[in-house]
């Protein structure tokens, strides 16, 4: 596997790297050692599946406040999305800047989402499936949220919205909840 660091600290695209033959190739998807290597987290508490039927859909932008925060590894299974990410820890040189990064079952990439980050995604196509490897165990005492129409995370979405949910259009803007935030994602 190929590890790319994004401009968020932590935050890694991570490629397969296949082997070819007439058959086809092979690739390794994850490996919890080479995570190690990285200082990564390679637990894998759950693994989740999302399908989307309609091009367009929003998710986001999702996280879990400490003690549960998670990682996540995020992959495109069929179609694609463009997956974006924002950096929620109020110590980082990045707090609130984003990235984003076009994840498809033809590229075969995965994002890597370190703990304390937002993350979420539109659909490009239609019958689009995303895959997650999360590190932790889903918590709803401690699932929250961030506008993912929020004009200070400055997210470009690429197409119009066509399906989003009432819980994700409710999230409220940082103006409303950094403060809160910013005191929930503190590390002690």
């Amino acid at each position: 596997m190929r590890f790319t660091e994004t401009g968020l600290a932590g935050a890694y695209l991570v490629d397969i790297e296949p082997r070819n033959d007439s058959r086809g190739f092979f690739a390794r998807s994850f490996c919890q050692k080479e995570f190690v290597e990285r200082g990564l987290n390679p637990t894998v508490a759950q693994a989740n599946l999302a399908f989307n039927p309609k091009r367009g859909t929003l998710r986001g932008m999702h996280f879990q406040f400490p003690p549960h925060s998670d990682t996540k590894l995020v992959r495109a299974t069929r179609g694609a999305i463009l997956d974006v990410i924002v950096d929620l820890r109020p110590e980082s040189a990045t707090y609130l800047q984003t990235f984003s990064i076009e994840l498809s079952a033809d590229n075969h990439s995965a994002l890597y989402v370190p703990q304390r980050f937002a993350h979420g995604y539109q659909t490009l196509e239609d019958n689009t499936e995303a895959a997650y490897q999360a590190g932790e165990y889903y918590a709803p005492g401690f699932e929250a949220g961030l506008s993912p129409f929020d004009p200070r995370l400055k997210i470009e979405w690429p197409l119009p919205v066509a399906e989003v949910s009432e819980k994700d259009r409710g999230w409220a803007q940082l103006d409303l909840s950094e403060m809160s935030l910013r005191q929930r994602m503190a590390v002690a």
